[in-house]
C-alpha cells in the first residue's frame, strides 16, 4: 500500500497534508495520533471510501483512480470504527456465513473455520443471537470476525481491540501474527499502545494530518510522548516496552546472583 503525496478534505477541513507512505507486503503498521489527527480518513483512503484531492493512492501496485470500493474491498477487509455498518444477518454465525457465500466459499473450506473464529473472539456463547441486540464490544467482535474469516491479503483495521479483553486481544495478536508469517498486510489505526508494542513492527505517527515520525516500534514508540507505553514511561528506556522486554533484561542479572 502506497500513498504518494496525498491531500484529503471535507469541505474546508483539510483532514490530510502531503501524506507519503508505503506499507510493504507483510508488514505489521500501527498507525497511532491524537484525535482528529486523520488516521481514519487515511484508512478510509484505502479502500476508495475517500478519494484524495491531491496525490495518489495505491494497493499492491494497483492506482486507486477510478477503482470501486467493491473492487478494491475483494483485496482489502476493512473494519471501520461504527461497526454495526457491517452487520445486518440474523445471527452472529450467519454474518461469517454470509461472507464466505459472497466470496463463493462453503464453510467446510473456509480459510479459517467460523467456529474457530468465534470461539478466538469470545463470542461461543452469542453465536445464535441478533447481532444488533449485543454490546458495542461485542458487535466490533462480530464485524471483525466476517471480515477476517476469507484471510484477506490486507487488513485495514480502525480500532480493533474495542471491546476485548487482554486475553481476548492476546489470540487476535496471535492470529494476526501468525498470518503475517504468511504474507498478510496489517495496517492497525489504534489508541492502545500496549498492544502497539506487543504487536506491531513499525509504528507511524499522525499529527494534524502529517506523518510525523515513521520507524521501528523499538525504540521510536518508546521516545514518543504521550505515546510511549507504560513499561518505558516507568523505566526510562526506550527498548523496555512490555512486560516481557523487563523480565527479560533482568533475568540475566537473577541468573549471574543465583551462580553465586
Amino acid at each position: 500500500m502506497t500513498l504518494e503525496g496525498v491531500w484529503a478534505a471535507y469541505g474546508s477541513h483539510v483532514a490530510l497534508q502531503d501524506v507519503h507512505l508505503v506499507v510493504r507486503r507483510g508488514e505489521f503498521v500501527a498507525l497511532v495520533g491524537d484525535n482528529g489527527a486523520g488516521k481514519s480518513t487515511l484508512a478510509r483512503l484505502l479502500v476508495g471510501l475517500v478519494r484524495p484531492s491531491r496525490g495518489r493512492v495505491f494497493v499492491e501496485g494497483d492506482d486507486l483512480r477510478g477503482q470501486s470500493v467493491r473492487a478494491v474491498c475483494r483485496r482489502v477487509a476493512y473494519l471501520p470504527q461504527n461497526p454495526s455498518a457491517l452487520l445486518f444477518a440474523d445471527t452472529v454465525r450467519d454474518e461469517l456465513l454470509v461472507t464466505l457465500r459472497n466470496h463463493g466459499l462453503r464453510p467446510e473450506r473456509a480459510p479459517v473455520a467460523p467456529d474457530d473464529l468465534l470461539r478466538r473472539l469470545g463470542l461461543e456463547a452469542v453465536v445464535d443471537m441478533y447481532p444488533r441486540d449485543l454490546s458495542v464490544g461485542q458487535r466490533e467482535r462480530v464485524a471483525l470476525g466476517a471480515l477476517l474469516v476469507t484471510r484477506p491479503p490486507v487488513l485495514v483495521l480502525d480500532e480493533p481491540t474495542r471491546g476485548l479483553d487482554w486475553r481476548q486481544k492476546e489470540e487476535l495478536v496471535a492470529m494476526l501474527k501468525a498470518w503475517q508469517a504468511e504474507g498478510t498486510t496489517i495496517l492497525f489505526v489504534t489508541h492502545d499502545v500496549e498492544l502497539v508494542a506487543l504487536a506491531a513492527d513499525r509504528v507511524v505517527v499522525l499529527e494534524e494530518g502529517r506523518v510525523v515520525a515513521d520507524g521501528p516500534v523499538r525504540p521510536l514508540l518508546g521516545t514518543l510522548q504521550p505515546f510511549a507505553p507504560q513499561m518505558a514511561r516507568l523505566f526510562g528506556h526506550p527498548e523496555l516496552l512490555t512486560v516481557e522486554d523487563v523480565l527479560a533484561a533482568v533475568r540475566p542479572a537473577d541468573e549471574e546472583v543465583q551462580r553465586w
